[in-house]
C-alpha cells in the first residue's frame, strides 16, 4: 500500500513539473515573439519591465519610444525623471524649450546597495502631458537598473538633440 501511495505521488509531482516546464516555455515563446515584433516594426528594444501578469517592452525607432501600447514622440519630450515612490532623484531638462530654465536638473548617484522595497519610475514630461513608466518595485536592484536604462535612454537622445 505504500508503495502504492509512493508511486502516486511521484506522478503526480512528475506531471506538476512537466506542466510548469510547459508553462514556461510558452511564456518563452511568447516573449520572444514579442521582441520579434519589435525589432519587424524597426524598434530597438530598451528594457522588459515586469507589469502586473506579463512584461511590458520599452523599446524606441529613429522617432519615438514606445512603452507597452504608448508611443511618446522624441522631438516633444521636455524633461525626464527618475522617481522613487514619487519624489524626484534625477533628472535632464532639455534646452530646446523654453520653459526649460526654470526646471533644475538633478544628478543621478549609483546606488549599490539598493533600496529594497521603494517604487521606481520614470517620468517623461512631454509638450503636451507626462507618461509615467512604471518600472516596479523588485528587490534586488532589479527595478533601479530598469528605471536607469530607460532614464538613460531618453537622457541620451535628449542630449543629442540639444547639441544640435
Amino acid at each position: 500500500m505504500r508503495d502504492l501511495f509512493a508511486a502516486v505521488a511521484a506522478l503526480l509531482l512528475l506531471a506538476t513539473a512537466a506542466s510548469l516546464a510547459t508553462t514556461l516555455q510558452a511564456y518563452r515563446r511568447r516573449r520572444l515573439r514579442a521582441r520579434d515584433s519589435e525589432r519587424a516594426l524597426g524598434r530597438t528594444v530598451i528594457a522588459e519591465i515586469p507589469a502586473a501578469d506579463d512584461l511590458t517592452l520599452f523599446s524606441e525607432d529613429a522617432s519615438r519610444y514606445y512603452y507597452g501600447e504608448q508611443s511618446i514622440d522624441k522631438d516633444l519630450i521636455v524633461a525626464v525623471r527618475v522617481l522613487i515612490n514619487g519624489a524626484p532623484i534625477a533628472s535632464y531638462v532639455s534646452r530646446r524649450h523654453p520653459e526649460a530654465a526654470e526646471r533644475q536638473p538633478t544628478h543621478f548617484d549609483d546606488r549599490p546597495e539598493g533600496i529594497a522595497r521603494d517604487r521606481w519610475d520614470v517620468a517623461v514630461e512631454t509638450v503636451t502631458g507626462m507618461v509615467l513608466i512604471e518600472c516596479g518595485a523588485i528587490r534586488e536592484r532589479v527595478s533601479q537598473e530598469l528605471a536607469r536604462r530607460v532614464f538613460d535612454a531618453i537622457k541620451g537622445e535628449l542630449e543629442r538633440q540639444d547639441r544640435r
